[in-house]
């Protein structure tokens, strides 16, 4: 089968395109025919040796798909050939075909295109967990999003207005806090360029005050880090939640004594942890996703879309933090 391919650790152009052997589904897996990718930074990291996780070469990148079931292995009995699925994976989803536990599947409504079914799971499922589950994020309160255009961010805009929380959005451009207004950010702050000195971050800490007034930020959803995470802490209201759920920036020094002059929570995010330690609440927190997206709610933002022998210029536009929305990687009709 055709797939992109790691053989070495380094950045996006120390991947190939080429062959690997078809895989064959063991007992409780199906395998999936892929039709569509999505890109997320753990596939910046994995492929460079810096991600928790570190496969054995050669394999793919990619951890959501969405495609058709081609075969099934012994016991499965939840999901039959010819039926439309999407999952989260650790790796490999940048290949033509791939094998994957039951328990992570999930059923691909008819109406919902393949391209919004890999992008929807770890994006939304992560600022879903995030806001709703670690933050308990409440109507009326004000939610600071860092880095609000992109996957995480964007989904976090989203599923604070649709909790009815007042949506503030922080990105690095004009045109993608524009995007994060025309996804219901009620108001925007334009970041300043990292790393920054320490005029620059108090400056910034200001802004973000005056645009989180009166009383700052209730809940900070962080996929960001660096410099930035400080400077957002500052805002945060009293008893807020700082909410850490990644470092595209890089990992923060954050001062202790502000948790403890604002009575506030730093909130660890490891959404992957959780769908293994209690996939019962994952399951129906996808099928609350699924209705919301039903609904008109919520729906990925899709900026680009790459064929599976050019997926690894789609890494590189993430790596390059120039990414808005999500990009897909498109393997099959």
């Amino acid at each position: 089968m055709k797939a992109l391919i790691s053989n070495t650790p380094g950045g996006p152009e120390s991947l190939v395109f080429g062959d690997l052997p078809e895989p064959t589904p063991a007992p409780g897996e199906i395998r999936i025919a892929v039709s569509a990718c999505a890109v997320n930074y753990p596939d910046v990291l994995i492929i460079s040796d810096r991600y928790q996780l570190k496969p054995p070469r050669p394999f793919s990148p990619g951890t959501e798909v969405a495609g058709t079931v081609d075969a099934i292995g012994a016991g499965v009995t939840d999901f039959s050939v010819g039926g439309r699925v999407f999952t989260a994976i650790p790796f490999g989803g940048m290949a033509e075909k791939v094998c994957v536990p039951v328990a992570g599947c999930f059923e691909c409504p008819g109406d919902m295109p393949f391209e919004d079914a890999c992008a929807l799971l770890m994006t939304y499922g992560t600022a879903f967990y995030a806001l709703k589950d670690r933050a308990r994020l409440r109507t009326g309160e004000t939610l600071l999003v860092l880095g609000a255009a992109g996957g995480v961010g964007l989904a976090a805009v989203e599923l604070g207005k649709a909790a009815g929380a007042r949506v503030i959005a922080v990105a690095s451009s004009q045109d993608k806090l524009d995007l994060a207004r025309s996804r219901g950010a009620d108001a925007g702050v334009l970041a300043p360029r990292d790393p920054f000195d320490s005029n620059v971050a108090r400056s910034f800490s200001r802004q973000l005050k005056a645009a989180c007034e009166p009383g700052g930020a209730d809940v900070i959803c962080d996929p960001v880090g660096g410099d930035y995470a400080e400077a957002a802490l500052r805002a945060i209201a009293w008893e807020g939640r700082h909410l850490v759920v990644g470092f595209t920036a890089g990992v923060p020094r954050m001062p202790l004594n502000l948790p403890l002059l604002k009575s506030c929570q730093i909130v660890g995010v490891a959404w992957g942890a959780f769908t293994t330690r209690n996939p019962a609440a994952n399951r129906s927190n996808t099928q609350e996703l699924l209705k919301l997206y039903q609904g008109g709610r919520i729906k990925p933002f899709i900026t680009a879309r790459y064929p599976l022998e050019h997926a690894a210029e789609a890494i590189a536009l993430l790596a390059g933090r120039k990414a808005l929305g999500k990009i897909v990687v498109t393997v099959a009709p």
